[in-house]
């Protein structure tokens, strides 16, 4: 019965001692417990000072006690904590919600379920601009009072993307933005995952319902699930905003950028991919999703 042997002769002793209530379950409680140290004194000058402080921790509670003269350690001010409150005679504040910024209501997006899974091109795009979660710049600034939002699409299955810049990040962008995306993908889009940043409400929102497409939210404080376009954010930071020596006019800039998505989904092979181009993937991979000539991306 998985007992050790000492067990069995204890009860054996107990029941010969004592009859059947020898065998009655009885205190664990050891017979040596450590006994308080501290005077009744000390005691209430911690609880004074953790009334005053009631966020400090023991730590904190024994360099005060300290320059009072007091020569204790850390580990007793926390054990006089802990008794404290096993007596019921500290109670710690109870924790407030103070955050103003409520979350605003959102009547088409929803969490993405548990059970979704995107098995060809379309079935997921994820979309992002640059933030300061996303461990990238929070905005593209080539020049000191020139800055520009990067809109970027990335699409789970096929790595393909779409990327756009504009001078500010707002819903109407957003939703325009999106009129590009289908427009230059080569397959039809059926879910778009966004996180909670402002430009992917109001316009944006009502244009994803417009055209039927599934629109996934993220959790707050999880960018890690949207880690394609997170990495896309880096990959065009690093091989296109980093190398670009052009115009920084809006129209040239777009046009530079626009070059650089061609050469991004139609040349450039991806470890992921099996060092295919995202568009030689799809043709290989998925070639019912792509009409005939549009995988030339322009």
């Amino acid at each position: 019965m998985g007992l050790p042997r000492s067990t069995l002769y204890r009860w054996q002793r107990r029941l010969e001692r004592d009859g059947p209530e020898g065998l009655e379950a009885r205190s664990c409680r050891p017979r040596h417990c450590r006994q308080a140290t501290w005077s009744p004194e000390l005691a209430q000058v911690v609880l004074k000072l953790r009334e005053e402080y009631p966020r400090w921790g023991k730590d904190k509670l024994v360099v005060l006690l300290r320059r009072r003269g007091q020569q204790v350690s850390a580990s007793m001010v926390g054990r006089i904590l802990a008794r404290l409150k096993a007596r019921g005679v500290l109670k710690e504040p109870l924790r407030r919600r103070l955050c103003s910024r409520r979350r605003r209501p959102r009547p088409y997006a929803v969490r993405k379920p548990r059970d979704y899974r995107a098995h060809q091109p379309g079935d997921l795009v994820q979309v992002d601009t640059p933030s300061a979660g996303s461990g990238q710049a929070l905005d593209v600034r080539p020049l000191p009072g020139v800055v520009y939002k990067q809109f970027t699409a990335r699409d789970v299955v096929s790595r393909w993307d779409v990327v756009e810049a504009h001078t500010r990040a707002t819903a109407r962008t957003a939703a325009g933005f999106l009129e590009a995306l289908q427009r230059r993908t080569p397959f039809v889009v059926r879910a778009i995952q966004v996180d909670g940043g402002s430009e992917f409400y109001a316009d944006f929102e009502t244009e994803c319902q417009r055209r039927g497409i599934r629109l996934f939210q993220l959790p707050p404080r999880s960018p890690k699930l949207n880690g394609a376009v997170e990495r896309a954010h880096r990959t065009h930071l690093e091989e296109f905003w980093e190398c670009y020596d052009g115009e920084l006019a809006l129209g040239p800039l777009g046009q530079a950028l626009l070059a650089h998505e061609m050469v991004y989904n139609t040349v450039r092979p991806h470890q992921a991919l099996g060092w295919k181009t995202p568009a030689e993937y799809i043709s290989q991979c998925h070639p019912d999703l792509a009409p005939s000539g549009q995988l030339s991306h322009m």
